[in-house]
């Protein structure tokens, strides 16, 4: 009967005992629970462990100490031993003595007469917008539109909530102030930046207290009139940014609508807000900034706050008349008469999910408590009561946002991504993506799928809520929710929201402790390669609490950009982060009294006038983002290739990007070190042989399968094989 042995040698730095996660153990089958079971020390030979499989020919394996520190997901068909300074080795005295002095690489053999010469960098500049047919090759740059810059303060307004006063009570810095117009007198800010995609908030008109983020939609065919101007359309951005070669990224709400409904399709019922009148106040007496009188949309005349023609008639009579809200209103539901002060504020802003249109809408109430982590009350119940939820399955729901989306993608929008993914079951919203990319193949989707963990759901990893609703599960087909592997890829790539989620203890204390576990699931995913990986968003940052801005020291962030810039996936920067931009602040309001100037979401613009850009793009973070989009431009291995050989010890992080396919090896392949804190010393074994040059420091090493380099604290090393050398120039960090 087969048996297979396998060793480990212990780094310095690993607790005890050292443990073994397997699985796809063949032939018998059987894998074990993370963090796995102990290895027995191995007699004789002070930092080996050893493991033995019974009836075993093959088997899937890593190693770790269950404190955080772990190998790269292995596999082995014979009797090994294992270090990171050798990886496998088929002796003990080999590997031992590699271990304790690791031999320089030998002679590299003697060049041919006429060597070819290295790559030329392909151009400082992106590629045209029709040749880049791969969405990986992009970089996104993700901006509020409202909170961007401004461009046409005609159209700015303020929303109800939140609005900022001055010491002398004038309303300022209105919620909508950024608009088109702005974003595209800064588009050439963005593509200095060396940004190919810019991701926008949902652009679709809305309706709430406080919509000027975009999520609380009330038309799906209609751009909000406060984002355009008459030489400033939606159009109008889309061919500007074309012009560039920068495609334009639409984010799209499907789960739910804003608490009106949806002008033309199903009204929600409330009474006019016109009509109400705050506890211990009068009608007429409302003095709230732009809101005097009442609480009416200060903008339009008859002071509503919709338009929608399926409204009942009683509702379309005062729509067009009595703006001061004065006339006596029978409420149609009690029978009690408005305006009267402190009269049921659920009457104007809330709902009853009982009364909702079936057609349209769900009816289970809203969620709470222990729900957030539950499919079912997930995708059937409210999220917010300005966040009503649709229900996605009906036909004329799928027909109504479908078609409604399709018309964007017809005016040339480039790439969709996806609101509250886990709210909608995942084969619901396939029906969705997949009808967007049939309208137009080669589309690009993807999805928010908030994890504050992991999120490998039955796969374990202390999760709590199960594979339904976690990013994986949206990016397969598959209906076992212990096996990822149940089915393919569904083409719906996701926020990576599990790397995300390591930064809070790695990268935010100035380590890479911990990121080679979740970088060792990456096998889970439909295509790891295509997720978007970012630091930061509107919602969340990478602290403890996730309600913060980035507020780690400089060279924190320089170090993470490194890793997001060089691991598999694609890069997404935050509007700001790349001058610290409100750092250390909420993400969004918090406190009862919070306005937007004091969170992440403050005005932007103010950093982009044409005294300021200058001061803006000579921080060291701004130049320091620019030219990792310079270098994985000119690298595809670092765009395409997933990551084998992954090795992480705290301070530092190797990995290698291969893109050779079928075995060729006329693919770009680049070895990655990455430093954090203090310089490191990268050592990697079972490479391709050839001539690496560094794109960061210029340097060059012949290697003849190993190969060992030094990089610098906060800096990467990134090795490419028959590479350009040098690109780009030194900055603080990356040197």
């Amino acid at each position: 009967m087969p048996q297979l042995k396998v060793h480990f040698r212990k780094p310095a730095d690993w607790a005890e005992p050292i443990l073994i996660h397997y699985w796809d153990k063949q032939p018998a089958g059987g894998d074990t629970d993370w963090p796995g079971v102990p290895m027995a020390p191995v007699p004789g030979q002070p930092g080996w462990y050893r493991f033995v499989f019974p009836d075993t020919t093959r088997v899937r394996l890593v190693f770790n100490d269950g404190q955080g520190r772990q190998s790269a997901d292995l596999a082995r068909e014979r009797d090994g031993w294992f270090s990171f300074d050798t990886h496998w080795q088929d002796q003990p005295a080999a590997a031992e003595q590699v271990a304790a002095d690791p031999p320089p690489d030998p002679p590299a053999a003697p060049p041919p007469t006429a060597p070819p010469p290295a790559p030329a960098i392909f151009s400082d500049e992106p590629r045209a917008i029709e040749a880049r047919t791969d969405f990986r090759e992009e970089t996104i740059y993700f901006l509020l539109t409202a909170r961007f810059n401004d461009g046409d303060p005609s159209n700015n307004f303020f929303c109800r909530d939140r609005i900022r006063f001055d010491d002398q009570g004038n309303a300022i810095d209105p919620h909508w102030r950024g608009d088109f117009k702005g974003l595209i007198q800064r588009l050439g800010y963005i593509r200095d930046l060396g940004f190919t995609a810019i991701w926008i908030t949902p652009p679709v008109e809305n309706r709430s207290g406080l919509d000027y983020h975009g999520y609380h939609a009330y038309d799906w065919t209609r751009i909000d009139p406060r984002l355009e101007s008459p030489d400033a359309t939606y159009q109008d951005l889309i061919d500007a940014a074309h012009a560039l070669d920068i495609k334009i990224i639409q984010d799209v709400v499907i789960n739910h609508s804003c608490q009106f409904g949806i002008r033309g399709k199903v009204h929600i019922d409330h009474l006019p807000i016109k009509y109400y009148v705050p506890q211990g106040s009068e009608q007429g007496q409302v003095n709230h900034g732009p809101y005097q009188g009442n609480l009416g949309n200060y903008t339009w005349p008859n002071r509503d706050d919709i338009d929608n023609p399926v409204a009942p008639d009683w509702w379309q009579a005062r729509h067009a008349s009595d703006p001061e809200g004065i006339e006596p209103l029978v409420d149609p539901k009690t029978g009690e008469t408005v305006p009267k002060p402190g009269y049921r504020p659920g009457r104007f802003f809330g709902i009853d999910p009982q009364d909702l249109d079936p057609e349209w809408y769900h009816q289970d109430g809203f969620i709470a408590g222990g729900d957030w982590e539950s499919p079912h009350p997930l995708q059937q119940r409210h999220i917010a009561g300005d966040c009503i939820d649709l229900a996605t399955e009906r036909q004329n729901v799928k027909d109504y946002i479908i078609g409604s989306i399709n018309r964007y993608l017809d005016m040339g929008v480039d790439a969709l991504r996806i609101d509250t993914v886990k709210h909608i079951d995942r084969d619901n919203l396939l029906e969705y993506v997949n009808a967007w990319k049939a309208h137009k193949p080669g589309l690009f989707v993807f999805g928010e799928n908030l994890v504050k963990g992991y999120g490998w759901g039955d796969l374990g990893g202390g999760d709590n809520g199960p594979s339904q609703i976690r990013p994986w599960w949206y990016t397969r087909l598959g209906h076992d929710p212990q096996d990822p592997n149940a089915g393919g890829d569904s083409g719906f790539a996701q926020l990576d929201f599990g790397l995300f989620s390591t930064f809070r203890d790695s990268l935010s204390r100035g380590t890479f402790e911990g990121t080679g576990q979740v970088l060792s699931m990456d096998w889970i995913y439909g295509d790891v390669t295509r997720l978007v990986t970012f630091l930061q968003n509107h919602d969340v940052g990478p602290d403890n609490d996730f309600k913060y801005r980035f507020k780690g020291e400089t060279w924190m962030a320089a170090a993470a950009y490194n890793l997001i810039w060089t691991a598999r996936g694609i890069p997404c920067l935050y509007f700001g982060e790349e001058i610290e931009f409100m750092k250390g602040a909420p993400q969004d309001v918090e406190g009862e009294k919070d306005t937007l100037d004091t969170t992440g979401r403050a005005y932007f613009g103010d950093h982009l006038t044409d005294e300021r850009i200058g001061e803006t793009q000579s921080h060291p973070l701004y130049k320091h983002i620019q030219r990792l989009n310079l270098i994985r431009r000119n690298v595809p291995a670092l765009q395409k290739a997933a990551m084998t050989q992954v090795a992480e010890w705290g301070s530092g992080m190797a990995f290698i990007r291969d893109l050779s396919e079928g075995g060729s090896e006329q693919g770009s392949y680049a070895i990655v070190g990455l430093a954090i804190g203090s310089d490191q010393r990268v050592d990697i074994g079972k490479v391709r042989p050839g001539v690496y040059r560094d794109a960061v420091t210029g340097g060059e090493i012949a290697s003849n399968g190993h190969l060992t380099f030094h990089v610098k604290a906060n800096s990467a090393g990134i090795w490419v094989l028959d590479g350009p050398g040098k690109i780009g120039d030194d900055g603080p960090f990356l040197r």
